[in-house]
């Protein structure tokens, strides 16, 4: 049974280990990296799986990012991933604790559009994550269009087109633009 802590209470050296392990040390390189390149994980949305012995098994960050439309206009959504489990604990719940433990953590009374590279129909089934709105969106780097998924309580709101990328430095959430 997993005992899910917040990521701020886990040291960065043990997270960094375990997603070298999870995904190997050329992870960096991955399009996601690019994608929220410059900013921080949420720590309210981020969390860490640890193991019957107290170990860390496995952790989630949830990244703000945001989708540019043609008009160079931002949407703000929430990048979720990576979501590593360590290789010899995989397929024992940790990663849809994980899922669970960080998705309801989103504020019900307005939740933002979470987007990820994953497995269709894995987080489809699980957690109502959809390749349907995101058919003309870019990312900056190589990708799988089917791979790339959205949540979202009503799609029609998100743009049909655009380009993700970090949440820009000078966006206001409150104010809805930049």
């Amino acid at each position: 049974m997993a005992t899910i802590v917040p990521l701020s209470n886990v040291d960065a050296d043990l997270i960094e280990q375990l997603l070298d392990r999870a995904f190997g040390e050329g992870r960096q390189a991955r399009t996601a990296y690019r994608i929220r390149e410059g900013t921080d994980w949420l720590e309210a949305l981020s969390f860490a799986a640890l193991d019957e012995d107290d170990y860390l098994a496995g952790t989630i960050q949830l990244w703000p990012v945001a989708l540019t439309d043609p008009e160079g206009r931002n949407h703000p959504l929430i990048m979720v991933g990576p979501v590593a489990v360590l290789p010899e604990k995989q397929h024992e719940g940790y990663g849809k604790a994980l899922m669970l433990a960080a998705l309801g953590a989103l504020a019900p009374q307005s939740p933002l559009p979470q987007v990820m590279i994953g497995d269709p129909e894995y987080y489809g089934r699980f957690f109502g994550f959809s390749a349907a709105p995101t058919g003309k969106w870019h990312c900056p780097g190589p990708f799988e269009q089917s791979r790339l998924l959205v949540r979202c309580e009503n799609p029609a709101i998100l743009p049909a087109e655009g380009m993700l990328g970090p949440w820009p430095s000078d966006f206001n959430p409150e104010a809805g633009t930049d």
